[in-house]
């Protein structure tokens, strides 16, 4: 997942000139574009911004492979509400426009256990959805609803990003 404080393209700094990944926008919001080619000029002009992209690229394969840890051995509830707190952590709103489907197919489950799940979470008022629209009525309620996966992924980016 990849917000406000991320950048798509950022294993151009590893050296690796095609993604394997397809990027898939959920949210409304402003993004910058360069082209691979003026991303590499920048690299090499700036050492500082490709320390920070390796450091980002880290990062973000710590969070690949901690969800596919978390898809394999925590609950639907756990994994939703941890992919509601990375996405609350990148947006500037704590309301998402989302379907049962969409968040199923981002969890990797059937949209019937997505309904599941945030009916459990809005039964505990930790969050309210109407027709595709979640709410988060309570962060510390999300938090304390998800696996530790969440606070390892936050902990590994603040101590590679203290700054």
């Amino acid at each position: 997942m990849i917000g406000s404080e991320g950048v798509q393209g950022a294993t151009l700094a590893l050296g690796v000139n095609s993604a394997r990944l397809r990027a898939v926008v959920h949210g409304s919001g402003t993004a910058l574009r360069l082209t691979a080619a003026e991303l590499r000029r920048a690299l090499r002009n700036s050492p500082g911004l490709s320390r920070t992209l390796k450091r980002y690229s880290y990062v973000l394969m710590g969070q690949l492979l901690q969800t596919a840890a978390c898809n394999s051995f925590h609950e639907v509830e756990m994994r939703l509400a941890r992919w509601l707190l990375m996405t609350d952590d990148r947006t500037s709103t704590d309301q998402f426009l989302l379907t049962h489907q969409a968040l199923a197919d981002l969890l990797g489950v059937q949209r019937s256990a997505v309904t599941i799940a945030a009916g459990k979470l809005q039964r505990k008022e930790i969050i309210g959805y109407v027709r595709g629209q979640i709410s988060i009525l309570s962060r510390i309620g999300l938090e304390a609803a998800s696996c530790e996966c969440y606070g390892s992924q936050v902990k590994d980016h603040a101590r590679l990003f203290e700054h």
